[in-house]
């Protein structure tokens, strides 16, 4: 082989050799550029429902809709002077939509066995920021039963809200971001680096939950509650 052959050979074989490395080597750079650690932070705040949503359903049967009309109107004022008399103001109770079941207007139900022909059912809807005295008036409302109150079998209950969760969310996010960058520091010590910038974040969804595990027992039906969010933030380590 002559002397420019080898001359050219090496200048080829240096040629190759860089543009192996170069792309190589940013390649290196930008993967030690993107190096990131994703972390979790948790904030929890206990807290009260500040709103009380209660239906009180009852119903009237009879063979002469004349009557079980004029049965259920009087079933309704024992309720409200109940709940007057407890306490609500006029502007806390709602009269629902009555409601008319015609046995008769079932055709596959055997007429002999029906032992009243019309049955009316009434809501009354109480909807009050006073939690105390809902609480406080609901296990009595059982005792109008002696009264000649019937009431129906579903759609009685007491739903417990809390609708403040607005005014809490910029502090309980800032609590979990807080946890997420103790967690990332700590893995950044583990892995002798340091936490850079933010990368990218998710607030996480907020999630009202009962205070007490009650077996049995929703969180719609508990006053006191325990509001929960785990943001995911992502950051640069240097």
């Amino acid at each position: 082989m002559s002397k420019t052959s080898i001359v050219f050979s090496v200048v080829i074989a240096f040629g190759i050799a860089l543009g192996g490395f170069f792309p190589g080597y940013y390649y290196y750079k930008t993967h030690l550029d993107m190096r990131t650690v994703t972390v979790k932070g948790l904030a929890e705040k206990d807290v009260k429902a500040d709103l009380s949503v209660w239906n009180i359903r009852f119903q009237a049967s009879d063979n002469v809709l004349a009557i079980a009309k004029k049965n259920i109107e009087k079933q309704e004022k024992i309720i409200i002077n109940f709940l007057t008399e407890s306490g609500f103001s006029d502007d806390e109770i709602t009269v629902q939509g009555l409601s008319m079941q015609d046995a008769y207007a079932d055709s596959y139900r055997d007429t002999n066995t029906i032992s009243a022909r019309y049955t009316l059912n009434q809501t009354l809807a109480i909807r009050s920021k006073r939690i105390d005295l809902v609480s406080q008036i609901y296990p009595q409302i059982g005792d109008l039963v002696s009264k000649g109150v019937t009431f129906s079998s579903y759609g009685n209950g007491v739903s417990y809200l809390f609708t403040g969760l607005n005014d809490i969310k910029p502090s309980m996010l800032k609590e979990a971001t807080k946890n997420a960058r103790q967690a990332a520091d700590e893995f950044a010590i583990d892995s002798n680096s340091k936490v850079g910038k933010i990368r990218s974040a998710n607030q996480g969804i907020f999630t009202v939950m009962p205070r007490e595990d009650i077996p049995d027992q929703s969180e719609r039906e508990q006053i006191n509650k325990k509001v929960r969010v785990v943001s995911t933030v992502e950051y640069y380590l240097e």
